[in-house]
């Protein structure tokens, strides 16, 4: 279950920009008519003729091996129901963007405007050539089970319905998992189902294909148990009604060792916990609410090993952690179908990627100092990197192992090769968050009345990223937060006008600023005003980061706080480094913020501050001087100070990579690169751009996020001795403040306090 968000918010996030959440991209050149003309006539009859003289070189000449189809008829969507396929069309688009963020497959989303099983069998049949897999999602039972049947025995491409077969893998690795720490045998298992749709048919099932004895299997609809003596049951139910005196929870309860919940919320009491057999395995996965609290089982009996859908609790449950990498590893192998074998490798892979050492920024990012295989962790978490290398590899092996495979894969090289698909860089924010929740810092937002600081504080709470702190008239936050239905939890709200530490506030702001004329009056205003108060709460330790910049002029916001923050020792200036998150990885453009006309020398520590964070951040700097000529091709005083600003960059932090001065397409092409026999970047596009002026590097950076919709983080200030952020206010969302947040609580765990600051603004 993920956090609650604002309606507001959450109509703005698929209204903005582009409506919706994905696009078709191009990815061959498309610039000039040459290049049409090979992408379409006359250019295209050449992979045309070649597939149609071999069909299996449509993977060779088209995206069809990494693309699924999502398909619903929209009957049985999320907790909504028979909503109907227009308005299923959100979800299904989500589903998409988890298939792209966590394993990288395309996919095209289809919304069928039929609920006739015939025709949707059809309509799926048709458009299969185009792609590699069927996702079936949110289609009502029992149709379901027709539709997929019938589909996997007239289609050579996986078809795989989520709602059921990757609910059962995640719910087959928690029983695998759990059953080893309560010291049972699967086979010994008496399980009780809660439901009796197309999950929990799905997730028995597959428990029964991982040894769990048919005759050890109870289970309930919305009426009771199906037992022998009930005529009321459709085929599929009848496969499981048995021979029992139980007919409510209760009765059949008594004694068991499994609960699977796929039903409604509530619906266990403490009593029916309690009449469990020892260790009792509960998984409780209604959504949104699940049949019993974690918190009221744990209550009840502190010997239960309890799986939920939510990401509160330990255990989540969540189909995340199968689907993606279930396909990618179908995909990659050309399997013709998802067989039982290929779902077993898949639950075992992630069992024991549970048993195994936790990454410290996984634990973080949960809030938690560390995270070891026990009864609190049984499954992996959806932000562990390690699961694409582990439950890939699997299925393909076991696709391979079968004769499903349609290619053979070096496993070893396929393991490597999908670490670098999804690629460290891409998953950067994720650590920076987890960082942020471990460190649980106090962050200032000055513009704490914005509907959007109102909005992200929320937010930043539900994710434990920091503990906000916002400055405005109380009355004016509480009641935008309670139009936008946002619980502001725990933040702290200040009202500067009335603060108590205004008058020792004053004190200091006078002592700061009385060698450039403000007097006690001057002080005392600047004090009551947010722009003024959150830098001098940062200065004084009262909170330890700030970010701005969401409503107000940058320019403004960043004279202020360069008048107040103290700069590091051993630094001469500040500057700003904007975090670009492009197709192609990470790339940091400065100075984006600061310094209007830098200097040779203020261009080299623009470079060396740069090359510092990112080597902060885990990632190897390769600096880039920019200009618009590459190695004195055209000598200019412009290009010859980023010549000279490479020079003393290098001499002065010889650890690192600064090259130029370069033009842009030399600093991010390698072949371009290979011109020049000075360029020391080795093939290696930069990933640091320093650029010769304020002017040069917002005109880059914004045109860059212009034309890309390029994901940024920043602006980052580096050189001072806090955590003081500026946004860009023409273009921050929710999603930008809460980033920068995050980043700010992060550094602010590693930044010391500066003894006697020496201030240079």
């Amino acid at each position: 279950m993920s956090a609650r968000t604002s309606r507001k918010e959450a109509l703005d996030y698929h209204k903005q920009g582009r409506p919706g959440k994905i696009e078709v991209v191009y990815t061959k050149p498309t610039n000039t008519q040459y290049d049409l003309s090979l992408a379409y006539s006359p250019g295209v009859a050449e992979p045309c003729l070649e597939i149609a003289a071999d069909k299996s070189k449509v993977y060779d000449y088209t995206a069809r091996g990494n693309l699924v189809a999502v398909i619903t008829d929209g009957s049985a969507v999320l907790g909504l129901g028979n909503i109907g396929p227009e308005a299923s069309k959100p979800v299904m688009e989500g589903k998409g963007v988890l298939f792209k963020r966590f394993a990288d497959i395309d996919v095209f989303d289809i919304e069928l405007g039929t609920q006739d099983v015939d025709e949707i069998v059809a309509a799926v049949k048709a458009i299969a050539p185009t792609v590699s897999g069927i996702n079936l999602e949110d289609i009502s039972a029992p149709r379901c089970f027709e539709i997929e049947k019938r589909l996997q025995a007239e289609l050579d491409i996986p078809v795989f319905h989520d709602d059921q077969h990757g609910t059962a893998m995640i719910a087959g690795a928690a029983v695998i998992n759990a059953a080893d720490i309560a010291g049972k045998n699967i086979a010994d298992l008496k399980m009780v189902c809660s439901g009796a749709g197309a999950a929990a048919v799905a997730c028995t099932e597959f428990l029964i294909s991982l040894g769990l004895k048919r005759e050890n299997a109870l289970m309930l609809d919305s009426k009771a148990v199906l037992h022998h003596e009930r005529t009321d049951l459709n085929d599929i139910k009848k496969r499981y009604a048995q021979t029992t005196d139980a007919r409510t929870l209760g009765d059949a309860l008594i004694g068991a060792d499994l609960f699977l919940g796929l039903s409604v919320a509530n619906i266990m009491t403490p009593e029916m916990l309690l009449s469990m057999a020892k260790d009792p395995i509960v998984l409780a996965m209604a959504n949104p609410d699940p049949e019993i609290t974690y918190d009221l089982a744990k209550k009840t009996r502190d010997d239960v090993i309890m799986v939920t859908g939510r990401s509160d609790f330990p255990n989540q449950a969540n189909n995340v952690l199968g689907f993606p990498f279930i396909f990618r590893g179908a995909l990659d192998c050309r399997a013709t179908c998802i067989n039982q074998e290929m779902m077993h490798a898949a639950a075992f892979a992630l069992a024991e990627l549970a048993r195994e050492p936790v990454p410290d920024q996984v634990a973080a990012a949960y809030g938690l100092d560390s995270l070891a295989y026990g009864r609190e962790y049984i499954l992996p978490k959806p932000v562990d990197l390690r699961v694409i290398r582990r439950i890939s590899p699997a299925v393909a092996k076991a696709a391979m192992e079968t004769g499903v495979a349609g290619i053979q894969l070096d496993l070893t090289v396929y393991t490597r090769q999908l670490g670098e698909r999804i690629g460290v860089e891409r998953e950067m924010m994720q650590e920076i968050v987890a960082r942020a929740q471990r460190a649980r810092k106090r962050i200032v937002l000055p513009e704490g009345e914005s509907d959007r600081v109102i909005i992200a504080a929320g937010a930043l709470i539900q994710e434990k990223i920091a503990t906000p702190v916002l400055l405005g008239r109380r009355a004016a936050i509480e009641g935008r937060a309670r139009l936008h239905g946002v619980d502001l939890g725990y933040t702290e709200i200040i009202e500067p006008e009335s603060w108590h530490k205004t008058d020792e506030y004053v004190a200091d702001l006078l002592a700061l600023r009385q060698h450039r004329g403000v007097n006690e009056a001057e002080a005392r205003r600047r004090i009551a005003d947010p722009r003024w108060l959150g830098p001098m709460m940062v200065r004084r330790g009262d909170v330890d980061g700030m970010v701005t910049g969401v409503t107000r002029n940058a320019r403004k916001s960043i004279n202020t706080m360069l008048k107040v923050i103290p700069l590091q020792d051993g630094v001469r200036l500040a500057c700003g480094l904007m975090l670009c998150f492009t197709d192609k990885g990470l790339i940091g453009m400065a100075d984006t913020a600061v310094n209007i006309e830098p200097s040779d020398d203020d261009c080299a520590e623009i470079a060396i501050l740069a090359a510092e964070e990112f080597e902060r951040l885990g990632i190897e700097p390769r600096v880039a001087m920019c200009s618009f000529s590459s190695y004195g091709g055209t000598p200019h005083a412009h290009s010859d100070k980023m010549g000279r600003a490479a020079e003393i960059a290098q001499a002065e932090a010889p650890h690192f990579l600064i090259d130029g001065e370069m033009r842009v397409d030399c600093a991010l092409d390698p072949l371009v690169q290979e011109r020049y026999e000075r360029c020391r970047l080795g093939g290696q596009p930069a990933n640091i751009l320093v650029f010769p002026s304020l002017e040069s590097a917002n005109i880059g950076f914004n045109l860059v996020r212009s034309l890309s919709e390029t994901q940024v983080v920043g602006p980052l200030y580096l050189g001072l001795s806090k955590p003081v952020h500026v946004l860009q206010p023409h273009s921050v969302g929710v999603s930008d403040v809460v980033r920068l947040v995050a980043f700010a609580a992060m550094d602010a765990d590693r930044k010391n306090d500066v003894a006697n600051p020496v201030l240079t603004h």
